[in-house]
């Protein structure tokens, strides 16, 4: 997939699937596998293991890719 009607910095949103209606910042975009982080949405929870740069550890939320196809530019 090499063209995209989105990029980084616009918002979107979300026309299909769990998070229908919600909408939000692009933040990523990887267009080889058609997916894009948005702001906000699709947040799942991650587990990070202490290091030096993060010596607390514990669980932090983040954006989930979301499919290309499931979202429109908003206004």
């Amino acid at each position: 997939m090499s063209k995209c009607h989105i990029k980084k910095g616009d918002s979107v949103q979300v026309i299909a699937g769990k998070g229908k209606g919600k909408s939000g910042k692009v933040l990523e975009l990887d267009l080889r596998t058609g997916r894009a982080y948005v702001e906000g949405l699709k947040l799942v929870k991650k587990h990070l293991k202490k290091t030096q740069d993060n010596p607390q550890g514990g669980i932090v939320e983040k954006e989930a890719p979301i499919a290309i196809s499931n979202l429109k530019v908003s206004k």
